[in-house]
């Protein structure tokens, strides 16, 4: 019984080999059939992203008394930015800037921390 089970083990093993070595992937060539508009589309949507305001800071978010102290007290220190105030229900919020990269608006951000120290950075895009 023994010899059997090594026989079938010693051929299985043999047939694994053999298949493996003979076995091959497909070559195959894929085209890709695209109108000539997706280009210009895609040239147009970069184009235009580059214009975009992408990025903003938020250095207040609560009732309307303390947004209107927000926003004065950041017109008092920097007066480089105009601050904007906006309501989403039930709070007002403060924004500061329009930057068009996150880098932009990190830098920002290391100067504006230093009086507002809840501030952050809010992508637009999102």
């Amino acid at each position: 019984m023994k010899k059997n089970s090594y026989k079938f083990l010693i051929l299985t093993f043999l047939f694994s080999v053999l298949f493996v070595n003979t076995s091959n992937a497909q070559d195959g060539v894929v085209a890709i059939n695209q109108d000539k508009d997706v280009e210009t589309l895609l040239r147009l949507k970069k184009d235009v992203n580059r214009t975009l305001v992408n990025y903003r800071i938020q250095i207040y978010n609560g009732n309307r008394q303390g947004a209107k102290k927000a926003e004065t007290d950041f017109k008092e220190v920097f007066s480089d930015w105009n601050p904007s105030m906006k309501f989403q229900t039930p709070n007002y919020k403060i924004w500061v800037g329009s930057f068009k990269t996150r880098l932009e608006a990190d830098r920002a951000l290391l100067r504006i921390k230093k009086e507002f120290r809840n501030a952050f950075i809010i992508n637009l895009k999102n």
